[in-house]
């Protein structure tokens, strides 16, 4: 199965279990699974087998030809992709405020999945506790500007300014401007060893 196909499947595993309003641990409890695991398989960080994935499927009671039906198998990838920005997918990525994610493309790359993303911070707009994520991490600061914490050292970013660091880390970003900020984020997970 190809990266591109499994982040497909695992965002659209989130995407229906926040539209039907079921917490990760509800559909645990209903796929008979762990919260952890449905938690790394929603973030792309493992691959479930058949039968979990079936059990899933039908604990969030959505209907097998209907989950499959727009995931898109690249039979041969487009050497020119052009996304327009009606088509960015809004996501939520944690539960904080201010923060709007954009899934601009996704995409599997030598090495593993890359997921690019559109965040605007709303002005004023913070987390209250330090995250990590399985990726390293590229953000771009189109408008704004930015602090981030990072393995307790803070960052500011103005825009046109970069940061590249490996999301394991605990960081934390902020928008300590006057405006609403708008980064482009760029994820590169790396393929686990089997």
């Amino acid at each position: 199965m190809q990266e591109d196909i499994i982040i497909q499947i695992s965002n659209k595993i989130k995407e229906k279990r926040k539209a039907k309003g079921i917490t990760v641990q509800e559909l645990a409890d209903k796929a008979d699974v762990s919260k952890g695991l449905i938690s790394q398989i929603e973030n792309n960080r493992t691959v479930p087998s058949l039968l979990v994935l079936v059990n899933i499927i039908r604990a969030l009671n959505l209907d097998m030809n209907e989950f499959f039906m727009d995931i898109n198998q690249h039979k041969q990838a487009a050497k020119v992709l052009i996304k327009r920005k009606d088509e960015y997918q809004a996501f939520e990525k944690e539960s904080a405020k201010g923060f709007q994610y954009k899934r601009i493309l996704t995409r599997s790359i030598k090495g593993g999945p890359t997921d690019f993303v559109l965040l605007e911070l709303k002005q004023g707009a913070r987390r209250n506790q330090i995250v990590k994520t399985d990726a390293y991490e590229y953000k771009y600061v189109i408008r704004g500007t930015v602090e981030y914490l990072i393995n307790g050292e803070t960052h500011i970013l103005h825009s046109g300014d970069s940061i590249f660091f490996d999301g394991r880390l605990g960081h934390k970003p902020s928008n300590v401007g006057d405006d609403d900020a708008l980064l482009l984020v760029i994820y590169f997970f790396q393929e686990t060893e089997k």
